[in-house]
């Protein structure tokens, strides 16, 4: 049975308990090795999410003439 796919604020929170459990390095041999390659497929998940973001924004932020403005985040004060 596959698992399922999780989304990204999951797969992150995923990924800090495992970084949490690796750093007190109290796991056997075999588990952490476990945990470290779960981890770099999470890692590489969210990267991936993360970069599909961009290009969304990139594609939402280009003008009519399919020229990219770049302008400065304006976050809510």
């Amino acid at each position: 049975m596959a698992k399922k796919k999780l989304d990204f604020e999951s797969s992150m929170a995923r990924l800090e308990e495992i970084v949490g459990l690796l750093e007190r390095g109290d796991a056997p041999l075999e588990e952490a090795m476990k945990l470290f390659e779960e981890g770099a497929k999470l890692l590489r998940e969210c990267t991936a999410q993360l970069d599909a973001a961009e290009q969304k924004v990139t594609l939402l932020t280009q003008g009519q003439d399919g020229q990219i403005t770049e302008e400065p985040f304006q976050g809510a004060e």
